[in-house]
């Protein structure tokens, strides 16, 4: 999109399969505002009021405070987490306070305490939060607009793969006579039928005038190079 407008001065909306902080960070680096979906937590407390989204991250002293008002710090180490072939670096916050809280058992399972990761990414992925928080209707206007055509096409009609692979440019055909036909079965489902054959009467008016210069213009730029081939006909064999 970037490189057809010419310009990084717009909103890219994506779905939840792009929520991850390597496409954040990319997007970041170009200069473009993103808001994409945020995915279910994968991984809950014991009690739901544990989750790590109740634990408030403190910038200034890069701590976390649980919802027992516990500090939970970090020794600053970096760690690599691998997630099948991305690696992501990540800090680790813990506190001692765990073993004696009296919330334990409603926080977490592990023996050790409770333990928060924080990956390199992390302040990229709270501002698409606060995006999406501030843009609700614009995402959900997203999903009214994008999500049919695509449920349709791939749900409906089965077009999980095109035939055309090699190519962006062979790949587009396969694809535009995809999207032709649900633009037309689009027009059918919104149109009355008596008013679309009205529509189409008119239609036909305007290309049979089109057709009718067309011939015209042909007719005349025919007849004149006609001309020039037989002159110069006579020309050679004179």
């Amino acid at each position: 999109a970037k490189t057809i407008l010419g310009h990084p001065n717009f909103k890219a909306i994506y779905d939840k399969g792009y929520h991850t902080g390597s496409e954040f960070d990319y997007a970041n680096r170009i200069g473009v505002d993103v808001l994409v979906a945020i995915p279910g937590v994968s991984a809950h407390a014991p009690d739901l009021a544990f989750d790590v989204e109740h634990f408030k991250y403190n910038k200034a002293t890069d701590s976390y405070t649980c919802p027992a008002n516990e500090t939970l710090t970090t020794n600053a180490n970096w760690y690599a987490k691998k997630n099948g072939k991305s690696i992501t670096q990540m800090k680790h916050y813990k506190t001692n306070a765990c073993l004696t809280c009296k919330f334990f058992s409603q926080c977490t399972k592990n023996k050790k305490g409770r333990l928060i990761e924080r990956s390199q990414y992390a302040d990229l992925i709270y501002e698409n939060k606060v995006r999406i928080e501030n843009n609700y209707d614009v995402y959900r206007r997203r999903q009214a607009i994008v999500e049919h055509p695509y449920g349709v096409i791939k749900r409906q009609w089965d077009f999980y793969y095109i035939m055309t692979k090699k190519t962006i440019k062979r790949a587009s055909a396969d694809v535009g006579l995809i999207f032709c036909a649900y633009n037309l079965r689009r027009i059918f489902n919104l149109i009355d039928q008596n008013q679309l054959k009205q529509y189409l009467r008119v239609l036909a008016l305007h290309f049979g005038t089109i057709k009718a210069i067309f011939n015209t213009f042909y007719a005349l730029f025919y007849f004149k190079n006609e001309q020039s081939v037989f002159q110069q006909r006579i020309l050679i064999v004179v």
